[in-house]
């Protein structure tokens, strides 16, 4: 018997076809493993550069870069307002003790109200990676709910939901020097999506997905309140809200659809966050069509020295060509930070920035489930 693959859907009039592999070959590798090369690349660099916290410095107007630990209510807020006008409208939170919900509840719906933001709405953690805590809210009861699985007296984004069902990480750089900025990387995320039968639950169906089924330790405690619920024949159902592959987005590399126009809105973008010179910008998008042209995209996320080319995990990616891209990545983080060190800027030490990524592993293990 043929092995069913999995489909990508298109998104406006192009898409980049189905992958021959169900999963990347090195997707349900444990962290540790795969990344061990990376970590003895980065400090092979640290001894060549004499600096194991160089890359902190690579965006040196950017709390330590942004290489972990740093507020995305601080990086939009970095952007001038010809920048901001890319970006999906949010209003930023300080969530207060656990006995103040309602309280709390009603300062925050009174703050949406004055930026104009009606449910659905995306809540998500003002410091935060890999996608951790991010929920679509339909409504105020749910809004509470996400205020009270929320850790006290931390600070969270409450964002417009662009419903666009394009999705696309797009990494950008720009060495000191350089007059303008190149995209590194595009990666197009696609959320799988099981379809109902009339008679099968939607754990049945996870668990007999081609793709789903590998993955059901990702999905099914996601959609443990439903798990026993029968969709109806012809229903699809969506697997993963967040953008993600570590919470089970399917990615593809887009490098392919990268065109002229793209990559000098992406600079003119980037050049209004002050001394912005790498990342990545999270973007969702009406068609692929309009987002190689410039156009019709708007932006949910960005973040600095931290980010990583996600089109590494396209299924079709060997590993020689993922860490001979992540090795090309740290490279550049290690240069543009040198760069930045020759005229005054000194990266914090590591205990510094290990004491922020502590805390960061600590805030996303109390985050509320990821949808």
């Amino acid at each position: 018997m043929t092995e069913r693959r999995p489909t990508v859907p298109e998104t406006g009039n192009l898409h980049v076809g189905s992958p021959k592999r169900i999963l990347s070959p090195f997707e349900s590798w444990h962290p540790v493993l795969f990344y061990a090369p990376v970590i003895v690349y980065w400090l092979l660099l640290a001894l060549r550069h004499r600096s194991l916290t160089l890359p902190a410095v690579a965006n040196p107007q950017i709390e330590h870069g942004g290489l972990c630990g740093e507020s995305k209510t601080k990086l939009f807020a970095s952007m001038t307002p010809e920048g901001r006008e890319w970006v999906a409208p949010y209003v930023s939170f300080a969530r207060g003790d656990d006995g103040e919900i309602d309280r709390d509840l009603g300062r925050l719906t009174a703050q949406l109200e004055a930026a104009g933001l009606e449910f659905p709405l995306v809540a998500k953690p003002d410091v935060g990676c890999h996608g951790a805590g991010v929920r679509l809210v339909h409504d105020r009861a749910e809004l509470r709910a996400y205020l009270r699985a929320f850790p006290a007296n931390e600070r969270l984004l409450i964002q417009h939901f662009v419903d666009h069902e394009g999705e696309a990480g797009i990494f950008y750089v720009r060495r000191p020097n350089d007059a303008v900025g190149r995209i590194f990387s595009m990666t197009l995320k696609y959320f799988p999506t099981v379809v109902g039968d009339g008679k099968s639950t939607l754990g049945q169906l996870i668990r007999r997905d081609p793709r789903a089924g590998r993955l059901a330790h990702l999905y099914l405690p996601r959609h443990q309140h439903r798990i026993h619920w029968v969709p109806a024949v012809g229903e699809p159902v969506r697997l993963v809200f967040a953008g993600n592959h570590c919470k089970g987005a399917m990615f593809r590399n887009g490098g392919r659809l990268v065109t002229p126009e793209l990559a000098e809105r992406i600079d003119q973008i980037a050049r209004t966050i002050p001394s912005f010179h790498f990342g990545r910008f999270d973007v969702r998008f009406r068609s692929l069509g309009e987002l190689m042209q410039g156009e019709g995209f708007t932006i949910v996320e960005f973040n600095g020295g931290g980010s990583e080319a996600t089109h590494i995990w396209d299924p079709d990616t060997t590993l020689f060509s993922a860490y001979r891209d992540l090795f090309a990545q740290t490279r550049i983080l290690f240069e543009i930070g040198a760069a930045h060190r020759e005229v005054g800027h000194e990266p914090a030490g590591w205990r510094v920035l290990l004491g922020l990524w502590l805390r960061e592993q600590q805030l996303k293990r109390a985050y509320p489930i990821t949808e």
